[in-house]
């Protein structure tokens, strides 16, 4: 779904992510393993540049 937001222009997506969310004792189901964010973070760039966006950091 973020993906799809990005590329629709959202301003701002949230992403949990956990070493094993397996074992994480809540929402470990929709959360992203830690190991595949930097792909996720990739995609996401790509994504949001096809509505004319980029990436900024949060400080």
């Amino acid at each position: 779904m973020s993906l799809a937001a990005a590329a629709a222009g959202a301003d701002g997506v949230m992403v949990e992510t956990h070493p094993a969310p397996e074992e994480a004792i809540c929402d470990g189901p929709q959360a992203l393993r830690a190991e595949d964010f930097s792909d996720y973070m990739r995609r996401l760039e790509q994504a949001a540049a096809l509505a004319g966006k980029e990436l900024q950091p949060v400080a």
